[in-house]
């Protein structure tokens, strides 16, 4: 879960204070980033690298200061130093960054100020190291924090289910068919959207993929044989030295990863269609089109017409809203300051019950599934 705004804050003011009088690239940059990193709750060296290595536009070699792929690149100067020039330093990173790992963020900064640009809006915003925590919900995206827009499904839906076919399709050439293919990429659309839902941190299995298996996909499938076991596993019965990398996964009960299957077997074209799809944002696919979306894979026709023949989120939550969800956050605003009366609503939450008698792939459900899930954490946080 991620921290409070207001815990995020304090720290914030505290980091603020902390490096008030720091000027020293070479010296101090890397703790710096650590630090601020450390302000949201997370361990930089989980999931942002320092002078990663990368060709400019100009063909000549140059180490990126910090990047986290997919997501975020930091480039650094000294106190006083050009932040326009740090910007452009940026961009020239760009030509040599694969399309999946293009960052949505660049952070410059020389200490005392901060400038973030919004590649995707086209937004800039710069202030001063003090003013951090006046501007600290710009970086929601690193805490955990997502803002929800309802609207009609977009294209990534799509390319998506572009994605996950072409990959369903080589392994249906190489023989890889029937019940246990799909059972394999039920998996493995799992682990896609728990990698930005936060039930797995943030590019863990991506970041597993990349730096644990080879380029020409040769052992790939028993890396993901091996990873689907650990999911399986509660950690207490896991082994003692078992991989960091793979212990960071956390167990997932539910026995989707229960039955044995066979190894699949992939090539280097088949590994980067995985990583392509890892590259997708899956938190902006709506877990409504899930199971549409499972079923669309399995026919190249319904790919093109995918959409066509599903209860958007839009609509389920104009149906759910008014017939009991406004309510609940009605009732959970009158009472949200009561530490006495919350407890009792959050256990009217845990023993609701819904039905749906005409369910197809579950999309009510799991949209309702998914918006009490926000109101029980919005309790727990009111709780603490």
């Amino acid at each position: 879960m991620p921290l409070s705004w207001n815990e995020i804050k304090t720290r914030a003011n505290a980091f603020s204070k902390e490096w008030e009088s720091e000027s020293r690239e070479d010296a101090e940059a890397k703790s710096f980033w650590d630090a601020f990193f450390n302000v949201f709750g997370i361990t930089r060296r989980r999931i942002a690298s320092f002078e990663e290595p990368v060709k400019k536009s100009d063909g000549k070699g140059g180490f990126i200061d910090m990047l986290w792929r997919g997501q975020l690149l930091v480039e650094h100067k000294s106190l006083g130093k050009s932040l326009d020039r740090a910007f452009t330093q940026a961009l020239d990173y760009f030509p040599g960054i694969k399309e999946r790992d293009l960052p949505k963020y660049i952070l410059v900064s020389d200490f005392a100020k901060f400038r973030l640009y919004n590649l995707e809006t086209n937004e800039q915003i710069e202030f001063l190291l003090k003013d951090l925590y006046k501007n600290i919900k710009l970086f929601g995206f690193i805490a955990g924090y997502q803002t929800q827009i309802i609207k009609a499904q977009g294209p990534i839906n799509i390319k998506a289910a572009e994605h996950m076919g072409k990959l369903h399709d080589a392994l249906k050439v190489v023989g890889y068919t029937g019940h246990e293919l799909e059972v394999y990429l039920v998996r493995l659309l799992f682990c896609l959207f728990a990698e930005d839902t936060t039930i797995f941190e943030k590019r863990l299995f991506q970041d597993y993929i990349e730096t644990k298996t080879s380029a020409d996909g040769s052992d790939l499938a028993l890396h993901l044989n091996s990873l689907f076991y650990v999911l399986n596993q509660p950690t207490e019965k896991r082994l003692t030295n078992l991989d960091e990398s793979m212990a960071a996964f956390p167990y997932v009960n539910g026995k989707l990863f229960a039955e044995p299957l066979l190894p699949a077997q992939f090539d280097s074209k088949m590994r980067e269609a995985l990583l392509d799809l890892c590259a997708l944002d899956w938190s902006l696919i709506s877990p409504a089109i899930f199971g549409s979306l499972f079923q669309s894979i399995m026919d190249a026709d319904a790919r093109r017409n995918l959409g066509a023949h599903y209860t958007s989120e839009e609509n389920i939550l104009k149906l759910i809203k008014p017939l009991f969800l406004d309510a609940l956050w009605a009732e959970f605003e009158k009472i949200k300051s009561n530490k006495k009366r919350l407890p009792e609503f959050h256990n009217k939450l845990r023993s609701l019950t819904f039905l749906d008698p005409a369910c197809g792939c579950g999309n009510f459900l799991v949209i309702t599934y998914r918006e009490l899930r926000l109101l029980e954490l919005a309790v727990l946080r009111a709780s603490r």
